[in-house]
């Protein structure tokens, strides 16, 4: 494949993650390389051209005006790819000088804020600086080791935070510096562009940085960048380079705008579906979820379709439906049945449900009703650490065990012999729900008889039997219950929900019949949802396993296809595709 034919192609790979990105670092790794611009036999080769700037570094040096700086071994740093003949290659201290800067004495206010533009290692993200908001007066610059650095140097910071050490930028403003920078300042500006140094660094950003290792505190230093080796292409192949790369730099530039122009618009028609759906969850409408221009991410699609259930309008209401103010008070004689039993101890009485406690209005036939009215007890577990014992099958729990309805035994979950399972083992049955209550608030899972015991960060609580237990799971799973959660939980790092709390959550309590239906129209659109994320996921995989193929052929090193681009002009990519 041709560059050209790969920029023209984008629109099958634009779903990769960070699509744009790897052009870019694609146009430079074969720009560093020789591959993006066409070879002149008849350019003078790179070995004369280094030959001159020698000359006029040694002139330099010998009247004074430059220092020289030439120690070391050459650093490749991302430099290691075979030239083409016509090139040559050097350290950066044998074609440039070096300089940096220094900070005048903070306790002198007389230093700053005059004329003379001071630049920190913040300015250089600009890629070109042609303005900055640091200045020093004349006298800063006289009391300190501040340089006037000349235009069209080309910069590099030594550290900062972030992304920051090892990027690079061209000065097109005369300035100073502080000691967090570098300039690189051509001997012969006329047979070695500071552009050309530019992009040529860039493309080495992450190799450069890798110098020191990853630890910020072990920044660069001028020994170091003067250290760096430096392909040396012939005068006119450098123009060339230059003009290419900006070429292509400002085609991706382009692409980069259109997909966020496409990601802005597709959000409000996300936005504006989701709207359509909660305002009227008719089949029709149900369609604009999963239309096929855009895409709506799967958990806001999660979100909103448990935000519907818990409201009484993911399915209609059947008037035949026995109302839930019935349903509630057969309930509550459940209740009395098993507390006269001694089956369960009686709840102390729970307050009336405030209007300042109702988020929304719930249909006819619906009743709020606090969660501790549904059930026959309610608890947390062991508030302390049990006596682990290796080797048997009795687990001790927590919240991060309760995953997508299930009790899941993870790795590192510790297990306890069966007598201290028996001390600290909770009423647990059947109807039995699980909801982590501190950390990660509202997971949930069921019991089914697992050999476990709870620890504190998970609460649980015996439904009764005209409950619907995947209904309320569907409710502590929805935003209404997280945004409970989250406003009535205490602790700032770790969040804790009280058993009080959980004891006067208002629950939005359906006819029975509709609380299944409830379950089944959730399952059925949860189901399209995961296909959904599995293609998603599949699609962007596919676009990523087929740009990384790409760049892999552009990039092969051999002589063959040295010159891919030829000059020619670059035809723009299809981006009807990316609207």
């Amino acid at each position: 494949m041709k560059l050209e034919t790969f920029f023209e192609k984008f629109d099958q790979f634009a779903d990769a993650p960070g699509a744009v990105e790897k052009m870019r670092e694609l146009v430079l790794r074969m720009a560093t390389s020789g591959r993006i611009a066409e070879q002149n036999p008849a350019d003078q080769p790179g070995s004369e051209l280094l030959e001159e700037i020698f000359a006029v570094r040694d002139s330099l040096i010998k009247r004074g005006t430059a220092k020289n700086r030439v120690e070391g071994n050459p650093i490749t740093a991302g430099d290691t790819i075979d030239l083409p003949s016509s090139w040559a290659r050097c350290m950066i201290s044998e074609v440039c000088d070096l300089q940096t800067g220094a900070t005048p004495s903070r306790a002198e206010h007389s230093y700053f804020g005059g004329d003379t533009p001071w630049l920190v290692s913040g300015d250089i993200n600009k890629g070109e600086i042609t303005e900055c908001d640091g200045r020093i007066t004349k006298e800063g610059l006289e009391n300190s080791n501040c340089k006037i650095i000349p235009v069209n140097s080309v910069l590099i910071a030594l550290n900062g935070q972030g992304k920051t050490r090892a990027t690079v930028a061209v000065l097109r403003i005369p300035a100073a510096l502080n000691q967090s920078l570098v300039a690189m300042i051509p001997y012969s500006g006329e047979r070695l562009l500071p552009e050309y140094i530019f992009w040529n660094l860039r493309g080495r950003y992450y190799a450069i940085r890798d110098i020191t290792g990853q630890d910020q505190r072990r920044g660069l230093n001028m020994k170091l960048v003067g250290q760096l080796s430096l392909p040396i292409p012939p005068l006119a192949e450098q123009k060339r380079i230059v003009a290419k790369v900006d070429e292509l730099m400002a085609l991706c530039d382009r692409l980069e705008t259109q997909q966020q122009e496409r990601e802005t618009r597709h959000a409000a028609l996300a936005r504006a579906s989701l709207t359509r759906f909660a305002d009227a969850p008719t089949p029709a409408n149900l369609q604009f979820l999963f239309h096929k221009s855009y895409t709506i991410p799967p958990a806001d699609l999660r979100k909103s379709i448990l935000t519907l259930a818990v409201q009484g309008k993911l399915v209609p209401q059947d008037p035949n439906d026995e109302p839930a103010e019935e349903l509630f008070e057969k309930i509550q004689t459940e209740r009395a049945q098993q507390e006269a039993t001694g089956a369960y101890k009686s709840a102390k009485s729970l307050p009336p449900i405030g209007e300042s406690e109702v988020p929304f209005k719930l249909p006819v036939e619906w009743k709020w009703a606090r969660l501790r009215s549904l059930v026959f007890t309610l608890g947390d577990g062991l508030h302390g650490t049990p006596e682990y014992s290796d080797g048997t099958d009795c687990y001790f729990i927590n919240g991060n065990n309760l995953v997508d309805g299930r009790i899941v035994i993870k790795p590192h979950t510790k297990t306890v012999s069966l007598d201290e399972a028996r001390k600290h083992r909770k009423p647990m049955t059947l109807s039995t729900v699980l909801v982590s209550i501190n950390g990660t608030l509202g997971s949930v899972a069921f019991y089914n008889n697992e050999n476990v015991i709870l620890g504190k960060s998970a609460c649980y609580f015996n439904l009764a039997s005209l409950v619907d237990k995947q209904f309320v799971r569907r409710v502590i799973e929805s935003p209404y219950f997280i945004n409970y959660a989250s406003d009535n939980a205490t602790g700032t790092t770790i969040r804790n929900l009280g058993l009080k709390a959980m004891n006067h959550f208002p629950i939005p309590l359906p006819p029975l019949a509709e609380q299944r239906r409830i379950v089944a129209k959730v399952d059925q659109l949860m189901a399209l949802v995961d296909a959904l994320e599995t293609q998603l996921a599949t699609s962007r995989a596919t676009a990523e396993n087929l740009l990384n193929a790409v760049i892999t052929e552009l990039t092969k090193s051999s002589q063959s296809d040295r010159n891919p681009a030829r000059g020619r002009k670059l035809n723009k990519p299809n981006l009807k595709l990316l609207s």
